[in-house]
């Protein structure tokens, strides 16, 4: 099937050919412009010349193939390999590969949903991975599992993408729940079905097909990690036919990494963000060497430029301006490192030291009661991996009561480290100024901005957060200017502000 063009009307809501409202979202155009705002929404940055050109590359596709248009979409609109996981869930919900219980095309976007007969999907009088009728038993149940085990030794993938939809119909159905809540459920169908418990009988059955014990952890592994995937989005893509893929999109759709709350970051989160600090900090210098390029020019010379202008009749065809005197700041970080502030205090540090050429000089300290100098364990070259444990090992020499208490780091701070602030000195704090109701210490704080050529404070909460609590974010803020940074976006944004 060719899609020969993309036609306004095609998105048009109307009645169709039975008389019924045709969804929201139903021709291949309106379609196609939800698709790409939920992408921005989710953190992808897509621009209108790109949206164009993902539309001229969809006119010279054929639509019959839906891994063809997929990779024709990401050449167009993505941009960095770390978006990909989320173009390719938002693509799965707006174009997703069967809809309803049936088998359509993506071709077969916007008609009503439906189904073929021997629909494993279907949850009542479907046929089962091997044309058998299903019931909902204990033998059927182990009956399943066998043909799930034979599929996973196997690694047929179309045949576990059948048996995929197949466990959300059959186990993951949810009926007659609340309004607002969801009729299906991938963790529900997994629990029933239980494939990690498969994974030792995956083993043995790729040893026995002359597999090495590593090569055969390493294949059962991924085998019951697509599976578990192949599950989720189609628990997903039910849930959008029932509630709208608009509505996934907003609460379900993990957003990029730069996107991801600080504060709500998994283990496997922290990871990735520990292999995008540098390439990030790259991009910015990169960045902003370009800026510092564009404003060397110093204020225009009027003299000069009129005096120059008297061999062309007085028509000033050149320009003169004054040097611009270089100026580089230096930069202090008070870091809080308290429970899960710490992470977002760590990726600051190292993305402001991956930067440290930008500064004439950078020391940083970190504190939960007691301040600690960590300047020393961010040296150039050194293993990143290695730091962030050292950055760890300093958290403990820093707490000496156990509990955050800004007051009194900000007190000792000025007491041991009064050499660390000048005029030509920019004081960055990172914290949630969460100060478990203690002394907030405000005048010290207003004496060392006072000190400092300028003071930010970048906090991690949301700001309909501050001053709830023990939060004193409103206090300080109204003497250090303070920022909502929740984000490795907004931490850029600061950053190339701040330079």
């Amino acid at each position: 099937m060719r899609l020969p063009s993309l036609r306004r009307d095609a998105g048009t809501a109307g009645p169709g050919p039975s008389g019924d409202e045709r969804p929201r979202g139903s021709g291949l155009l309106e379609r196609h412009v939800l698709f790409v705002e939920a992408l921005r929404g989710a953190g992808l940055p897509v621009s209108l010349a790109e949206d164009l050109d993902a539309i001229a590359v969809l006119r010279a596709l054929d639509w019959d193939d839906r891994a063809v248009v997929r990779e024709g979409y990401a050449a167009a609109l993505v941009k960095r390999h770390g978006q990909r996981p989320t173009f390719d869930t938002l693509f799965d919900l707006y174009f997703p590969r069967v809809t309803g219980s049936g088998g359509q095309s993506l071709g077969d976007v916007g008609e009503e949903p439906g189904g073929s007969d021997d629909d494993p999907g279907s949850p009542e009088g479907s046929a089962g991975a091997e044309g058998a009728p299903v019931t909902d038993n204990a033998a059927a149940l182990e009956a399943f599992r066998e043909q799930l085990l034979d599929a996973l030794l196997a690694g047929d993938e179309q045949r576990l993408q059948r048996m995929a939809a197949e466990m959300v119909a059959r186990f993951g159905a949810m009926p007659g729940r609340g309004p607002g809540l969801s009729s299906w459920s991938a963790y529900t169908a997994l629990q029933r079905v239980a494939p990690q418990e498969l994974t030792d009988r995956i083993v043995a059955g790729l040893l026995a097909q002359g597999r090495t014990e590593e090569e055969a952890t390493r294949a059962a592994g991924q085998r019951v990690g697509g599976l578990t995937a192949a599950v989720e989005a189609d628990a997903r893509r039910r849930i959008a036919e029932e509630k709208g893929p608009d509505h996934l999109a907003r609460v379900a759709v993990r957003p990029t990494l730069e996107r991801l709350d600080f504060l709500q970051m998994r283990r496997t989160d922290l990871e990735q963000m520990r292999r995008e600090i540098h390439p990030l900090a790259r991009r910015l210098a990169t960045r902003l060497t370009q800026q510092h390029a564009a404003r060397r020019r110093g204020p225009l010379d009027f003299r000069r430029t009129v005096r120059a202008s008297m061999s062309t009749g007085g028509v000033p065809l050149t320009t003169h301006h004054r040097p611009k005197r270089p100026h580089r700041s230096e930069l202090v970080v008070l870091c809080d490192v308290s429970g899960s502030v710490a992470h977002f205090a760590q990726f600051t540090l190292l993305l402001v030291f991956a930067l440290r050429d930008q500064f004439q000089g950078v020391r940083a300290f970190t504190f939960i009661d007691h301040v600690h100098e960590v300047t020393p364990l961010l040296r150039p070259g050194a293993d990143l991996v290695d730091v962030m444990a050292d950055l760890s090992a300093s958290t403990a020499q820093a707490a000496l009561w156990g509990r955050t208490n800004y007051g009194r780091a900000f007190t000792r701070f000025a007491e041991l480290h009064p050499d660390a602030i000048g005029p030509k000195t920019s004081l960055l704090v990172l914290g949630d100024a969460r100060s478990n109701y203690s002394d907030l210490a405000l005048d010290t704080v207003a004496d060392i901005a006072g000190r400092v050529r300028h003071a930010h404070w970048l906090n991690p909460e949301h700001r309909r957060q501050w001053d709830t609590g023990d939060s004193a974010a409103g206090r300080y803020a109204e003497i250090v200017p303070m920022v909502e940074c929740r984000n490795l976006a907004q931490l850029s944004e600061f950053v190339r502000d701040l330079l």
